[in-house]
């Protein structure tokens, strides 16, 4: 199961890389194509970044926790972990709702909403788990 993941990702970032790298005449020589109207990574993609890794951080946290025995601050890393995901989903939901693109419009959109959706899914998953 986990290599399957694995392999999906990398096909997907593949496809995404190897569109960026040498974009085709049917996505006018450039990337992005014309007329996509790219997200600054700066803005939103940043804060989730920072987000996710202090997710990470929370989450390890509970786990030492959870390895010294101390019950209280397992559950607090927990709740902190998983509040800081379901803050992430929100923000990827904002990010879809204004991205100046959809899923339609080409390899740039696929790859975009593809990635990121997949990303979004295991999040979710993660916090149901």
């Amino acid at each position: 199961f986990v290599v399957s993941e694995m392999l999906m990702f990398a096909s997907l970032f593949w496809a995404y890389l190897h569109s960026a790298v040498n974009p085709t005449m049917d996505l006018g020589m450039s990337w992005p194509p014309v007329g996509i109207d790219v997200i600054s990574p700066a803005e939103l993609p940043l804060l989730n970044t920072i987000i996710l890794l202090a997710s990470g951080v929370t989450i390890t946290y509970a786990h030492h926790a959870l390895i010294n025995g101390n019950r209280t601050n397992t559950l607090y890393g927990f709740i902190y972990s998983t509040l800081l995901i379901a803050l992430f989903v929100m923000f990827q939901f904002l990010e879809y709702r204004y991205a100046g693109f959809t899923i339609t419009d080409g390899v740039y959109g696929s790859t975009f909403y593809s990635l990121t959706g997949l990303h979004g899914l295991h999040m979710i998953m993660t916090t149901i788990m």
